[in-house]
């Protein structure tokens, strides 16, 4: 199977599990990484040139997916929006459109960069989408799900033993994160403990709700 991954902090948990678990999943496929950023592996998905991925939110209509994927629970600090004039982020139609969704205009940023920007520019307003739509709907935010075309019950037992709590991160790969993104080895471990990976009834009701106010908007 070829696993496509987003190689973005919010993901480390999981790539490092996916790795001490390969030799087990290989019994029944093949895990080829590729990576990118989620609008580009949305659109692979999509084209079917990968067969799972975590895929865009506002992508995973009609998709089958597991009970896993990306969430926020309150602020996550890696999808923000400056208010002002508006510009979208090419790396993720989610974040835009949550923007849209909530009303609101200005520079949408997300991922390792924003997350770099949050922390290095604390002068400078800016709005966690997360954030906002917790406080207009009491209810996580799910920015991505992990979408499958084939070997939905391999993927599923793969997923079914992931906790996040039982991952410990090597301080090496820690320091490769902290070097590309320009985030501290400690802000990264303060970040991840923003993020969840399960999709309960609160977090399906969540993404429930978004697709049907994107596609009330006409946003896809």
């Amino acid at each position: 199977m070829i696993f496509a991954k987003i190689d973005f902090i919010n993901l480390l948990p999981f790539h490092i599990f996916i790795k001490k678990n390969i030799n087990s999943f290989q019994q029944k496929a093949s895990i080829e990484y590729k990576k990118s950023y989620p609008s580009v592996i949305t659109e692979k998905f999509k084209k079917r040139k990968v067969d799972s991925a975590f895929i865009s939110s506002i992508a995973s209509r009609d998709e089958k997916f597991l009970d896993f994927g990306i969430v926020a629970h309150d602020d996550v600090l890696s999808v923000l929006l400056i208010p002002g004039i508006e510009q979208s982020d090419y790396q993720s139609k989610t974040s835009n459109a949550l923007a849209k969704v909530l009303d609101l205009k200005g520079k949408v940023i997300i991922g390792d960069k924003a997350l770099n920007f949050y922390h290095q520019n604390k002068e400078i307003e800016k709005i966690d989408l997360a954030k906002q739509w917790k406080n207009k709907y009491n209810l996580p935010f799910v920015f991505a799900v992990l979408c499958f075309n084939k070997n939905e019950k391999s993927l599923n037992k793969l997923t079914k033993n992931f906790n996040k709590k039982q991952i410990k991160i090597p301080q090496y790969i820690l320091e490769q994160y902290s070097n590309r993104s320009g985030v501290s080895k400690k802000h990264i471990l303060e970040y991840l403990k923003k993020i969840d990976y399960n999709l309960g009834i609160k977090e399906k009701r969540a993404l429930k709700l978004f697709l049907k106010l994107t596609k009330e908007k006409g946003l896809r």
